[in-house]
């Protein structure tokens, strides 16, 4: 632990620096919460057919599910995200041999995706979150590990031939997954 006190130290500060940008939000009218990038203001309302919607320019939530607005947002993200995936993952599946055998959209702890050697892929409902170039290297790094399974030199080489500039769309990441809450 001695010999390795700078860099844990370092990864901490840094860690901490990363961490400074993150957010609670409130659900009152005028709240601005991320989809696919963009801003969008939250308007309180009254007897909509469904509990939460993207319509005119806001998301619209119902006034009577105030109380579990933050379940409401989860499971629209939910959706949302499981749809744009399938969707994104169509476009660029036929760069790879294999093919998921699922994809997934659940609450992953700390990750924004995994895959598991049954080819399943399985990504945070978070994604619903990031933009959509972002949500495409979530989506390809995930993709890649069909092949390679570790992030190994082989792995990098990979995702670099099929998507040059991920190093942006990872750092990205990096510096705004943190704003990616509720």
């Amino acid at each position: 632990v001695r010999a390795k006190e700078y860099q844990i130290f370092a990864k901490l500060a840094k860690w901490k620096e990363l961490n400074q940008g993150k957010v609670k939000r409130a659900f009152v009218n005028g709240q601005s919460f991320l989809y696919f990038g963009r801003n969008y203001r939250l308007s309180i309302e009254e007897n909509q057919a469904v509990p939460l919607k993207l319509t005119g320019g806001y998301l619209r939530l119902d006034k009577k599910y105030l109380s579990k607005a933050e379940k409401v947002f989860k499971e629209f993200y939910r959706e949302k995200a499981q749809q744009k995936i399938q969707e994104r993952t169509k476009l660029i599946e036929d760069k790879f041999s294999t093919k998921p055998s699922s994809i997934k959209v659940l609450e992953l702890r700390n990750r924004w995706a995994s895959w598991t050697p049954k080819n399943r892929l399985t990504f945070h409902w978070k994604c619903a979150m990031a933009p959509v170039g972002v949500l495409d290297y979530i989506i390809m790094h995930e993709m890649v590990h069909l092949k390679y399974p570790s992030h190994s030199p082989a792995f990098w080489n990979e995702l670099d031939k099929k998507m040059p500039d991920y190093r942006e769309r990872e750092n990205w990441l990096k510096q705004n997954g943190v704003k990616m809450a509720l």
